[in-house]
């Protein structure tokens, strides 16, 4: 079975790779300093590294597609959006 189905262009390379890299990063960053230390965010929860690598990918989900939904083409709002958010994310949470 070929990957013939999947519309494989560069954006959508660059979107698994950057899934990938992020994956890698955090397995080093744990390898390098076990632990990470849970931290209580605003939500009440105790999040670790990878939870708040989670919710920032998930977040950053929904905000393209609501901008997709709401404003369409280009995406380079949503983009920076999703970048503070995920800053946010991982500073404050």
């Amino acid at each position: 079975m070929g990957l013939t189905w999947m519309a494989w262009t560069w954006p959508t390379a660059s979107f698994f790779a950057f899934i990938a890299l992020c994956l890698v990063t955090m397995s080093v960053w744990e390898f390098k300093s076990p632990g990470g230390g849970p931290r209580h965010g605003v939500l009440g929860l105790d999040t670790t590294r990878g939870d708040r690598l989670f919710i920032s990918l998930l977040g950053s989900a929904f905000i393209f597609l609501a901008w997709l939904a709401i404003m369409g083409t280009p995406l380079w709002g949503p983009l920076i959006i999703a970048l503070v958010y995920a800053f946010c994310v991982f500073k404050w949470v």
